[in-house]
C-alpha cells in the first residue's frame, strides 16, 4: 500500500511503514520503522520548518515526490531513488533481490540483500538497523565530524558512529555529486563509505531516520543543513582573540602571576584558563579554597586586564563528593547495566545530562559557585563521555541505552550550560566542548580536538578534522596548539612542531594553546585541588627567544584580523558558513581543488597553506582563479597556477585577495 497522506508519501508493506516528508526547501525527510508508528522526535537533529509545496504523484505500487530541486522516487520494492531538478541521479538505494514484474532497468539478484534491514533484538521493539546505499564511481565525500586520520575526502574509509576522546561524530555528509545526507540517529554504529557499498549501521534503533537535501553548491548545501539543524550564536568579541591554557595551573596565584606576565610584555590576550581538579571532589562544582582563595577578587582583576576567566567543568562524580549521594537518590547519575557505578571513569561516574532535571541540577551548583562568581565562559571537558574502555552497551540513561541514545551526550551536555546562562540574560554565549553531535552548534559549543598527540603527524589529522568539522555544520572549532600529550619544552624538534601549529592556529576559528608538557611538575598535595600534577610551563616565552618572536608575531597577525574574522563570525552566525573550509566551498566549479587536502580558506579572502611536516622550508601551493598576494613577501601571483613558496621557520605561505586585507 502507498499513499499520498497530506504533503507526504506513505508506504506500508507488511512489517514496514515508510514515510517521505519535505523538510525545508529542496530537502526530504525520510523514515521507515517495524513498529506500529514513528516516535517522536525527542532524539531527532532537525529543527521544526516551515511547510513547502510538493509535487506527489502515485502510481498503483509506485510513487514519486519532488521538493525543489530534489526528487524521490519510490519504487514497486520500496526502494527509494533521488534526483536533482536537471533528472540526474544522486544516490540510490543498494537492492540485490528478485526484482518482481522484472521491473525495467533494475537489476536482478538472487543475494537476497535488502536496501533497508531490521534484525531485531529479541525482546524488546530495538532492532540492529542497517541502511545501503549505491556507490558511485567518481564521488567525493565530506564531513562527518572529527576523526583523527589525515583524509579530507572519505570516500573510502570506515568510520565509528560513536564519540571518544578526541573523535567527534556529526553524522552529515556532503557529496561532490550535489547533495548533504544527515543520519538522523544518535545510536551508536558504524558507516562504511566503501568502493562497492556505502552502509549506515545503527546498532540498537527504532526506526530508521535521514534528511537528504540538494543544491547547486557546496555553499547553498551547507546553509539549508544550517537552516534545518540550527546555527551558532554570534562569537562575543573576546573569542577571537588569544587563549592561553595549560594543564594545569595549580593556584591563584600562579595564573594571575601567568596573566601579568602577558601584560607586561605586551602580548595580546583575551582568554585565561583554570584547568581541572580546582575543586575539592569530582561533583562538587566548586573551587578548592585552600588553592583559589578568591575567585571573585581573580575574576574582577583579569577583567580589569581585558581577560576572561575560562574554568573547566567535568561531568564526573566522585563518591567522596558533597554532591553525589542526593544525585543518586533522585537518579541524576548514567547507569552501568553490570558492574559498579563508581568507575566509570577512574573514581568517579557521570552524571546523567539526558535527564533535565539533572541539567537543572548541575547548571544550579555552577550559577552558585562560578556564574555568580563572573565566570562567564565554561570549559565543558569529557563530553564524549570518556568511558572506560568505551563500553557502549554497559550504560543506561534517562532517555535510553547508551547504544541507541549515546551521541546526544555531548549535545545536551552543551545545552545544560547555554540555557542555564541563556536565563540568566546572558548573549553571544560560547562554551568550549571536546565533542559534539548534529546541532550543537545552537547552544554555543565550540569544539576543540581532544587530547591529541604532539606530533607532526597529529597536525596532519588536525587540518582534515578541523575542515570536516566545519562542512559537518559546526563551525566553531580549534585544537590544543602544539597537541596535548607530551612535548618536552626543552627539544628543539618539538619547539619546531609548535611553532607550525602556532602559525595554523591563527588563521583557525579560535586560537588557543594548551598542553601537557614535558617535564612534569609534582602535586602539591595528597588531597583536594593539589593531588593532580601540572605539566611544564607552556606560556609563549617558555619555549626560548626564537619561538617566542615567532609567536609574538603571529600573536600580533591575529589581532590585525580579528575584525575580519568578526565578519566571518557572522556569516557563521547568520548561514552557518564554515570559517575554514577546504577550497571547494569558495572554488567548486574548478576540478583541481577537489584534488587538494592540504591547503584551505580562512573565509572567502584568506588561503592558507600550513607547513605540516618536519624541516620542511617549502612547499608546492595550488592558487585558484583571481590575483593572490602573498603576506610574507608582498608579491602578486596569478591564480589557476602551481607555485613553489618558501616557507622559512617563521613563516607559513597565506595569500590574500588582490585589494584585500592590506593590513596584513
Amino acid at each position: 500500500m502507498i499513499k499520498q497522506s497530506g504533503n507526504r508519501v506513505v508506504r506500508r508493506y507488511d512489517q514496514e511503514l515508510l514515510s517521505i516528508e519535505p523538510w525545508g526547501p529542496n530537502s526530504l525527510r525520510i523514515r521507515a520503522t517495524q513498529r506500529h508508528q514513528f516516535q517522536d522526535d525527542t532524539y531527532s537533529a532537525l529543527l521544526e520548518v516551515e511547510e513547502t509545496e510538493v509535487e506527489i504523484e502515485v502510481d498503483g505500487e509506485s510513487a514519486k515526490i519532488t521538493n525543489g530541486k530534489i526528487r524521490c522516487e519510490i519504487m514497486e520494492t520500496g526502494k527509494l531513488k533521488f534526483y536533482n531538478q536537471k533528472g540526474e541521479l544522486l544516490l540510490e538505494e543498494y537492492d540485490r533481490n528478485r526484482m518482481r514484474d522484472n521491473i525495467a532497468g533494475e537489476f536482478n539478484s538472487a543475494l537476497e540483500i535488502e536496501p533497508r534491514s531490521f534484525e531485531p533484538h529479541l525482546g524488546t521493539d530495538n532492532y540492529r538497523l542497517t541502511v545501503r546505499f549505491e556507490a558511485s564511481e567518481g564521488e567525493r565525500l565530506y564531513g562527518m565530524g572529527q576523526y583523527q586520520q589525515p583524509f579530507l575526502d572519505l570516500k573510502g574509509c570506515n568510520l565509528e558512529l560513536a564519540h571518544r576522546n578526541s573523535q567527534a561524530s556529526v553524522p552529515f555528509v556532503l557529496s561532490n555529486k550535489g547533495y548533504g545526507l544527515l543520519w538522523n540517529n544518535p545510536a551508536i554504529g558504524k558507516v562504511s563509505f566503501a568502493k562497492n557499498i556505502t552502509e549506515w549501521t545503527a546498532y540498537s534503533s527504532k526506526e530508521m531516520d535521514y534528511w537528504i537535501t540538494v543544491g547547486d553548491s557546496p555553499a547553498e548545501i551547507e546553509e539549508a543543513y544550517a537552516d534545518t539543524t540550527g546555527k551558532v550564536p554570534m562569537m562575543p568579541d573576546y573569542g577571537t582573540g588569544f587563549w592561553q591554557c595549560k594543564l594545569r595551573y595549580q593556584t591563584q596565584d600562579e595564573i594571575m602571576e601567568v596573566a601579568r606576565g602577558y601584560k607586561e610584555r605586551g602580548l595580546p590576550i583575551s582568554v585565561i584558563v583554570v584547568d581541572f581538579f580546582h575543586w575539592p571532589f569530582q561533583g562538587d562544582w566548586k573551587f578548592d579554597t585552600d588553592y583559589w582563595p578568591k575567585p571573585e577578587k581573580m575574576v574582577k582583576e583579569l577583567k580589569e586586564m581585558g581577560i576572561e576567566l575560562m574554568v573547566s567543568i567535568w561531568p564526573t562524580v566522585e563518591k567522596g563528593s558533597e554532591n553525589y549521594q542526593e544525585m543518586k537518590e533522585l537518579g541524576y547519575l548514567t547507569r552501568s547495566e553490570t558492574g559498579k557505578r563508581i568507575g566509570q571513569l577512574g573514581n568517579a561516574c557521570f552524571i546523567d545530562v539526558t535527564n533535565p532535571d539533572a541539567r537543572k541540577y548541575v547548571w544550579s551548583k555552577l550559577k552558585e559557585n562560578y556564574y555568580d562568581k563572573g565566570i562567564k565562559i565554561f570549559w565543558l571537558d569529557e563530553a564524549e563521555p570518556e568511558f572506560t574502555k568505551y563500553e557502549f552497551s554497559n550504560y543506561r540513561y534517562f532517555l535510553g541505552s547508551d547504544l541507541e541514545v549515546g551521541n546526544l551526550y555531548p549535545k545536551l551536555y552543551a545545552r545544560m550550560a547555554y540555557q542555564g546562562m541563556e536565563a540568566e540574560g546572558q548573549e553571544n554565549i560560547v562554551n568550549l566542548l571536546r565533542c559534539a553531535w548534529a546541532g550543537s552548534q545552537k547552544y554555543g559549543a565550540l569544539v576543540w580536538s581532544g587530547d591529541i598527540d604532539s606530533s607532526f603527524r597529529s597536525l596532519r589529522n588536525q587540518l582534515s578534522a578541523g575542515l570536516n568539522m566545519g562542512l559537518s555544520g559546526i563551525p566553531w572549532w580549534t585544537t590544543d596548539i602544539g597537541g596535548f600529550h607530551g612535548g618536552n619544552i626543552h627539544s628543539e624538534q618539538f619547539k619546531e612542531c609548535l611553532v607550525r601549529w602556532f602559525e595554523f592556529a591563527a588563521f583557525c576559528p579560535v586560537m588557543r594553546l594548551h598542553g601537557l608538557r614535558e617535564p612534569f611538575k609534582e602535586p602539591l598535595a595528597e588531597t583536594g585541588g593539589g593531588k593532580m600534577h601540572s605539566g611544564a610551563d607552556n606560556e609563549v616565552w617558555s619555549y626560548g627567544p626564537e619561538v617566542y618572536e615567532i609567536c609574538k608575531k603571529y600573536m600580533e597577525l591575529r589581532e590585525r584580523l580579528r575584525p575580519y574574522i568578526k565578519g566571518l563570525m557572522q556569516e557563521a552566525h547568520q548561514k552557518g558558513t564554515p570559517l575554514m573550509r577546504p577550497l571547494i566551498y569558495d572554488f567548486f566549479d574548478d576540478e583541481k581543488v577537489w584534488e587538494i587536502e592540504d591547503q584551505y580558506m580562512f573565509g572567502s579572502d584568506i588561503l592558507v597553506c600550513p607547513i605540516l611536516y618536519e624541516d620542511r622550508r617549502e612547499r608546492e601551493v595550488y592558487l585558484p582563479a583571481g590575483r593572490w598576494r602573498n603576506i610574507n613577501n608582498n608579491k602578486v601571483y596569478q591564480g589557476s597556477k602551481k607555485y613553489l613558496c618558501e616557507a622559512p621557520l617563521d613563516s607559513i605561505p597565506v595569500f590574500v585577495r588582490e585589494g584585500k586585507l592590506e593590513e596584513l
